[in-house]
C-alpha cells in the first residue's frame, strides 16, 4: 500500500537542524520503519541524487530472521582483524540512533552524523516534495537512516560496508546496494503481516539480496527455504555455501564469558577460538559470519590466517544479546522477540548460565506472536514479571498478563504497568529466593524491552 496513512504526521518535513538532538528527534517522527512501504522508489531516488554513495564500496549484504545483527558484528570484526576499515549497518537501535551505524568498530559521532545528516538532508526533502505532490508516502525514517549510513561509509571512506537488512531483503531500502557477498542466518516465521506467512514466501522476499555473480552463504534452513534461495543463487549465477556441507562448527565447549570453537570454513579449519557470546545459535552464527569472510576475501578459495580469525572473533560485542548489565543477583538483557528467538534464548540460558532460580522480566509488542515467545520462555523460567514498554506497539500489560497466567500459571506471573517498576519487582523476586546466589533475571520480549532495560540498569547506548 502506498499513500498517506497512519503512523505519518505530514510530508513536509523542515531540513535538517544543526544539533544531534533535534535531528534525531525529526527523524524519529519521520514514517516508522515498522510501517513497511514495499518499494525501493524513494530510496533508489535519494541515492540517485547523491551520486549512488553505497557503490563506492563493496558490501556484504545479511538476511535472516533471528542473529542478523549478531553476524554483522562478528563479520565487521572479522575483517578489522584482517586490516580492513568497516562500516557497519545494523538496526533497529537500543537507545540511540547513531548505535545503528559504525565506522570502523565504533558509533558514528554526533558531529559526523550531524554533517552528513544535513548533507543528505535536501535530497530527501526534495523526494519529500515529489511524494506529497503525489498524494504517496514520504520518506521513511528507515530509508533517511539508510541513505545516512550509506553515506557516512562513502565519506570515512570504508574498505567495505557490512549490512544488515532492516526486513526482508528485495524491497529493503538497503538492497539498494551491490552485494559481493549476499548472507543468510536462519529462516523463520516472522513479520508474516508483511513478508507472508509461509517459509517460502519469507524466504522469497530474503533471497532477493542474492545479486547475479555474487557469493551467497547460509546458514542451515528449512528444506521449504533451502530450496528457495537454491533457486535464486542458480538464477543469478551466484555460488552458494552451505552450513553443513561446506563449513560447520566442529565442535565447541561452553567457557567463561563465552564459548571456544573448532570450526571447519570453506577452505580452512580453525580452532581454539574463543566467541564471548553465548548459546549453540551464536556458534552458528560464527561460523556463517567466518565463511563470509572466507568468501569476501578470497572467495573460499584459500584458509585465512588463523591468528586473525581468533582476534576478530575475540573482540565481537553483541550489545542487548545476553548481555550481562548487573551482578548481584546477575540481570541479563536479550532481545529475543519472537517464538524461534525465545526458544534459543531458554537453551543458551540453560547451557551457559547455572541459575537455580530465574525470574523473566518480559514486554512484549502486540503485533509479535506472543503466546507463542511465552510458551519458548516458560520452561527457563521459575516466576514471570510481565510488564509494558515505551512502544506505542507494546502489548497492554493486562493483556500480556492474561496469556501469562495461561502459561505459567497464576502462582508464577506478576504483573507491573511500568518497566522500571517489573525491573524491582524482578530483582527483589530473585533475591527472595532460597537460591539467592544463583538467582538471576533475564530481561526479554522485545528490542525496545531491552534497550530500556539497559538504560534504567546504567548502561549506555551510541
Amino acid at each position: 500500500m502506498d499513500g498517506v496513512a497512519e503512523g505519518e504526521a505530514d510530508g513536509d518535513h523542515a531540513p535538517f537542524p544543526d544539533d544531534y538532538a533535534s535531528i534525531q528527534e525529526q527523524l524519529l517522527g519521520r514514517w516508522p520503519e515498522s510501517a513497511i512501504q514495499p518499494s525501493l522508489e524513494r530510496i533508489d531516488a535519494i541515492m540517485d541524487l547523491l551520486g549512488s554513495p553505497q557503490l563506492a564500496y563493496p558490501v556484504i549484504q545479511i538476511t535472516g530472521t533471528n542473529g542478523k545483527s549478531s553476524t554483522s558484528r562478528m563479520i565487521a570484526s572479522l575483517l578489522r582483524a584482517f586490516g580492513l576499515r568497516t562500516g557497519l549497518y545494523t538496526s533497529p537501535h537500543l537507545v540511540d540512533i547513531r548505535e545503528r551505524i559504525e565506522i570502523d568498530g565504533a558509533p558514528i559521532s554526533a558531529e559526523a552524523f550531524v554533517d552528513i545528516a544535513r548533507d543528505v538532508g535536501p535530497y530527501v526533502a526534495a523526494v519529500d516534495e515529489r511524494m506529497a505532490a503525489e498524494g504517496r508516502t514520504p520518506v521513511t525514517f528507515f530509508e533517511t537512516m539508510t541513505a545516512i549510513a550509506y553515506a557516512a561509509f562513502a565519506d570515512a571512506p570504508v574498505d567495505v560496508a557490512v549490512v544488515e537488512v532492516g526486513m526482508g531483503g528485495t524491497w529493503d531500502a538497503t538492497s539498494v546496494c551491490r552485494p559481493q557477498v549476499a548472507v543468510f542466518t536462519r529462516v523463520d516465521i516472522d513479520h508474516a503481516e508483511i513478508l507472508g506467512d509461509t517459509i517460502e514466501l519469507i524466504a522469497t522476499e530474503k533471497s532477493g539480496i542474492i545479486r547475479e555473480g555474487a557469493f551467497a552463504v547460509s546458514a542451515q534452513q528449512d528444506p521449504a527455504a533451502a530450496a528457495v534461495i537454491r533457486a535464486r543463487a542458480t538464477e543469478m549465477g551466484a555460488t552458494l555455501a552451505w552450513q553443513g556441507d561446506n563449513f560447520w562448527v566442529v565442535d565447541r565447549t561452553v567457557a567463561v564469558g563465552g564459548q571456544v570453537l573448532n570450526v571447519h570454513g570453506l577452505a580452512g579449519e580453525y580452532d581454539d577460538v574463543f566467541v564471548p557470546l553465548f548459546g549453540p545459535f551464536q556458534a552458528d552464527n560464527a561460523a556463517v559470519a567466518l565463511a563470509a569472510v572466507e568468501a569476501f576475501l578470497g572467495s573460499g578459495a584459500f584458509a585465512l590466517d588463523a591468528d586473525a580469525v581468533r582476534e576478530g572473533f575475540a573482540d565481537v560485542v553483541s550489545p542487548g544479546r545476553l548481555e550481562i548489565v548487573r551482578r548481584g543477583p546477575t540481570v541479563i538483557v536479550d532481545a529475543a522477540h519472537n517464538p524461534a528467538g525465545a526458544q534459543a534464548l531458554a537453551g543458551a540460558l540453560a547451557e551457559s548460565f547455572a541459575f537455580t532460580h530465574l525470574v523473566g522480566v518480559v514486554a512484549v509488542l502486540g503485533d509479535k506472536d506472543v503466546a507463542g515467545i511465552l510458551t519458548a520462555l516458560e520452561p527457563a523460567l521459575d516466576q514471570i514479571v510481565v510488564t509494558q514498554n515505551a512502544s506505542p506497539r507494546c502489548l497492554p500489560v493486562d493483556d500480556l498478563a492474561a496469556l501469562a497466567v495461561q502459561i505459567f500459571g497464576e502462582e508464577r506471573v506478576q504483573a507491573c504497568a511500568r518497566l522500571d517498576d517489573a525491573l524491582d519487582a524482578g530483582v527483589r523476586l530473585a533475591e527472595e529466593a532460597d537460591t539467592y546466589a544463583a538467582s538471576g533475571v533475564i530481561v526479554t520480549g522485545s528490542v525496545v524491552t531491552a534497550g530500556q532495560a539497559r538504560v534504567l540498569l546504567g548502561g549506555r547506548g551510541a
